[in-house]
């Protein structure tokens, strides 16, 4: 994991220091039309150093969930607020014990995952089921999908595709489900897309 941290690390601050010093330059030389792309290109890096970093704090730190009772159109609202999806069905009349604010933040990332996907934003789908001693939750899209590599990939601490990307986010979510007795599954979906699925006990 140190590794990996200073991978990242490097990979921003190493550009940082460059920019920095062809920013002088293009001072010292008068050139000031392109000074405005070096800074944007810093600001950028930064912000993803930014990103990474708030990322693995929550990671690292994430506490034991605080269960209380959770009902799903509330949650759901909640959710809207912030990002858009569709519900796919009706919303189980079954409230869920769980850590309300770790929940909220793992379907996020899942949702901002699936808009990220280059999936039709009417296409991304929350689906929620009440089945047996279980609740079933799935975030579903119609983008590109992942290849089998990257199906075994995705769910390990820093893995990313993306360019700007900290490998966090659907660790975080795989974290709070099983913190919460749970798990998650990724599949291509039949047509095109991902499905990812959640699964946390039905708890009295």
């Amino acid at each position: 994991m140190i590794r990996v941290i200073s991978h990242e690390l490097n990979n921003s601050l190493a550009p940082v220091a460059s920019l920095a010093h062809s920013g002088a330059e293009l001072t010292r030389r008068g050139q000031y039309q392109r000074l405005e792309s070096v800074f944007a290109t810093i600001e950028e890096r930064a912000r993803h150093l930014e990103s990474f970093i708030r990322g693995y704090a929550r990671f690292a730190k994430l506490p034991a969930p605080r269960l209380e009772v959770v009902h799903w159109p509330a949650l759901v609202d909640r959710l809207r607020s912030q990002i858009a999806f569709a519900v796919d069905g009706r919303l189980p009349e079954e409230p869920v014990r769980a850590d309300v604010s770790q929940l909220e933040q793992a379907l996020l990332n899942l949702l901002k995952n699936a808009h990220e996907s280059g999936s039709p934003p009417e296409e991304v789908k929350l689906r929620i089921r009440h089945l047996p001693g279980l609740f079933r939750i799935e975030v579903l899209d119609r983008g590109s999908g992942m290849s089998e590599a990257v199906l075994a990939n995705a769910l390990v601490p820093f893995y990313s595709t993306k360019r700007s990307g900290t490998g966090l986010g659907l660790a975080l979510a795989r974290e709070i489900a099983e913190a919460h007795g749970g798990r998650i599954n990724l599949s291509n979906r039949d047509g095109g897309g991902l499905g990812v699925t959640m699964v946390l006990p039905a708890r009295l």
